[in-house]
């Protein structure tokens, strides 16, 4: 196999309906690779389809409805894929709920809801998203990629600004929460072939919950331009590769990604250590 080629690797893309996780999906299909997409909504599902079908990437990409706040969906989400495409390879956590809805038209407040100002639901339903479900999601893989010594998990966080800056929460400590957990995770899977790393867009990215939620123009100028979703393809192909097996314990913020240079270069260019180091 080609140390590029994806062929024959499942791999589980969380939050895969629109945005980040799509892009991703698409890229990750297009190398070959067999992946599942969970996503919580009906319409986003059946784009996602249609949009398959369309580049030819349909027996590659099951896309299923699932709310990975509940428990049960995200087992049938690893069942399915199981049973779709056999042994899992690798895992993306992707889903979350971020500013747009936790303060929604911000922008145009020019006001980030405080922490105090949140509803109990708010809070609930971001944790459970962001962080509970992800570790869920890893708890259900993980042994399958024990099984085989092999595997990959790659956490989406944020930069560590944005997990501190004002107004964040619960956002932010939601995404320091799984960005904590990485790197448990990579000391609790030494010595097992299985890989962990964070992949971050490096900024506001560019995508479906702007458009919604927010005046794009105008959140734009705000955070001093976007991220296009696509930035994110290059890096997580690179990291579900067999070039980058022994690749563990790093964040790469994708804005920085070269997609001209060769890959291994940019992961050693633009990464480090992820976790926290206290001040």
């Amino acid at each position: 196999m080609n140390t590029q080629e994806l062929t024959g690797r499942t791999i589980i893309v969380t939050g895969g309906g629109r945005g980040l996780g799509r892009e991703m999906a698409y890229g990750l299909a297009k190398k070959g690779a067999n992946v599942c997409i969970a996503a919580h909504i009906e319409e986003d599902i059946n784009r996602v389809i249609s949009q398959s079908n369309e580049m030819n990437l349909g027996k590659q990409l099951y896309a299923i409805l699932a709310d990975l706040r509940d428990p049960e969906d995200c087992r049938r989400v690893v069942e399915k894929t199981i049973f779709h495409f056999g042994d899992i390879f690798g895992l993306i956590n992707n889903a979350a709920l971020t500013f747009t809805y936790s303060s929604p038209n911000r922008y145009k407040k020019d006001y980030s809801n405080k922490f105090y100002e949140l509803s109990d639901e708010v809070v609930q339903n971001v944790l459970d998203t962001n962080f509970i479900a992800a570790d869920r999601m890893a708890r259900l893989i993980t042994p399958h990629l024990i099984k085989n010594k092999v595997g990959r998990l790659i956490n989406v966080t944020t930069r560590l600004e944005t997990m501190t800056k004002p107004g964040a929460s619960p956002y932010g400590p939601s995404k320091a929460a799984l960005e904590n957990a990485s790197e448990v995770w990579v000391k609790d899977l030494e010595g097992t072939g299985i890989t962990v790393n964070i992949v971050n867009p490096g900024g506001a990215a560019d995508t479906e919950g702007f458009e919604i939620s927010e005046d794009r123009e105008l959140a734009g100028e705000k955070v001093g331009g976007m991220v296009a979703p696509y930035k994110m393809v290059a890096p997580v192909c690179w990291l579900m590769s067999e070039q980058a097996s022994q690749i563990t314990g790093m964040r790469f913020d994708a804005i920085h990604w070269d997609e001209n240079h060769p890959p291994e270069e940019e992961a050693k260019r633009i990464g480090r250590p992820l976790g926290f180091f206290l001040k």
